[in-house]
């Protein structure tokens, strides 16, 4: 199936985007050109009312003009220069026989910079950055510019246009925008989202009640019959067909708005109350969300170990995307990741899908649900304490210039907060220390807990 992907350029840079998409195939492209800003608000407003797109590639000065006429739901990637970009904007200055230093940057995070440089042993004293910022104006970074080059002999990579265009014939002034690869790179993994979330949308959907572990075999085999006829009388799970999984658990299977009907959009699970209640028992439930019966069960079931680790009533999901949710309390009490509150008050109302709020934050930062999930749990761990992108990096299980570009992502889009340096090592330069908000971003609050883990 062909999907519709917008993108948005500038005029100039239109061949640039052409070279880019060329080899892709299975998509058909809406181009939005403009020559000025001004021109992008309503170029795109008058594409997403014209057309049903299935994603949009935008820079980051464009999206940040037309970001609030575009749907909640759609899938959008934000194309921004990185240190290959920056690194063949150097080798640009050396082939026409420019010294290296002193050079002024915008648009590129600290964190690229310090990355290229230090790879390319250059004098990181005479290298001035200013990251991109939304109310930065053009004359705003031209005026910075000319402050850092002055009268001598060095020169300037801007990744702005009309930065671009107004200082030429004044210094000597490099492209850093993005390069055909690097935009190719952007639009594949926007089509490889799309097409994931499609599939996910469409697949199966499973749950696993297990009984706790507790008394004689006579008396799990009683309270599992017990469950069954429980959750056959319960109204969500009317369309639902329930069937004795033997030994301690019962199997639902249904479509994936059954599920988050019964546990009002995966944020509690009043059954498992409810069984506490009329039966006596300690239930744990599992769902699983997958592109087959199969792989729903399996996940389902997965997702019931996992709910049983926690020696409390609760549930948990699991997607074929990596995405897990939990743990998800019984409504009838407070539940830490349900926004409840001690003291016995009752639990915070509902809110809007944690599922669909985890996947659309990951549309719009650009890393997949499972990876977000993974910060979530982190950012829970910590404590509030900051961490470092080496020690991020760490908790990942990736490289440090892997963790390096993945703060300088997560802090594009406001879900981690600089605070400050630390002299990590007695040799070497200062490293950046981060808080991570991932939580407050998914539950709208500055103290919610993330309901998002693996």
């Amino acid at each position: 199936m062909t999907l519709s992907i917008g993108l948005v350029v500038h005029a100039s840079r239109r061949g640039v985007f052409e070279e880019a998409v060329e080899p892709l195939s299975g998509i058909s492209l809406k181009w939005v050109t403009y020559g000025h800003e001004q021109e992008i608000r309503p170029r795109v407003r008058s594409l997403v009312d014209g057309h049903a797109l299935d994603g949009l590639l935008v820079g980051a000065v464009p999206y940040r003009a037309c970001r609030d006429v575009l749907s909640r739901n759609l899938p959008v990637a934000v194309t921004r220069s990185s240190a290959l970009d920056l690194a063949l904007a150097l080798s640009q200055a050396q082939a026409r026989g420019w010294q290296a230093v002193p050079v002024s940057i915008d648009t590129f995070d600290h964190e690229v910079v310090s990355e290229v440089t230090e790879a390319a042993h250059l004098d990181r004293t005479r290298v001035t950055c200013l990251p991109y910022a939304d109310d930065q104006s053009v004359d705003e970074i031209c005026a910075f510019h000319q402050r850092s080059v002055g009268e001598g002999d060095g020169y300037v990579i801007t990744a702005r246009t009309a930065v671009l265009r107004q200082l030429r014939g004044a210094v000597r002034v490099l492209n850093g925008s993005p390069t055909p690869s690097s935009i190719r790179a952007e639009l594949h993994e926007l089509v490889l989202r799309v097409r994931s979330e499609r599939a996910g949308a469409a697949g199966f959907a499973a749950g696993v009640f297990c009984v706790g572990r507790h008394g004689r075999p006579g008396d799990l085999e009683r309270s599992r019959k017990d469950l069954l006829h429980l959750l056959r009388a319960t109204p969500e799970l009317t369309d639902a067909w329930i069937e004795n999984r033997g030994r301690r658990g019962v199997l639902v299977l249904g479509g994936r708005t059954l599920f988050e009907r019964l546990s009002r959009n995966w944020l509690v699970v009043p059954v498992l109350d409810q069984a506490q209640e009329a039966l006596g028992v300690r239930v744990s439930a599992g769902f699983g969300v997958g592109p087959s019966a199969r792989s729903a069960v399996v996940l389902a079931e997965r997702a019931a170990v996992r709910a049983e680790s926690e020696h409390r009533p609760c549930g948990y999901l699991m997607e074929d995307s990596g995405l897990v949710i939990g743990p998800m309390g019984p409504g009838g009490e407070p539940s830490e990741q349900a926004g409840g509150r001690a003291g016995g008050q009752p639990p915070a109302p509902p809110r809007p899908d944690q599922g669909d709020r985890v996947r659309a934050l990951a549309r719009t930062v650009g890393l997949s649900p499972a990876t977000l999930s993974r910060l979530a749990a982190i950012e829970h761990d910590l404590a509030g304490r900051t961490v470092t992108p080496s020690e991020l990096a760490d908790a990942m299980a990736i490289t440090d210039p892997s963790g390096r570009r993945l703060v300088r992502k997560l802090h594009a889009h406001g879900l981690v907060t600089s605070e400050g340096l630390a002299q990590t090592h007695r040799k070497g330069r200062p490293t950046g220390l981060y808080r991570l908000a991932i939580a407050a971003a998914l539950t709208g609050s500055v103290d919610g807990q993330p309901v998002a883990t693996v």
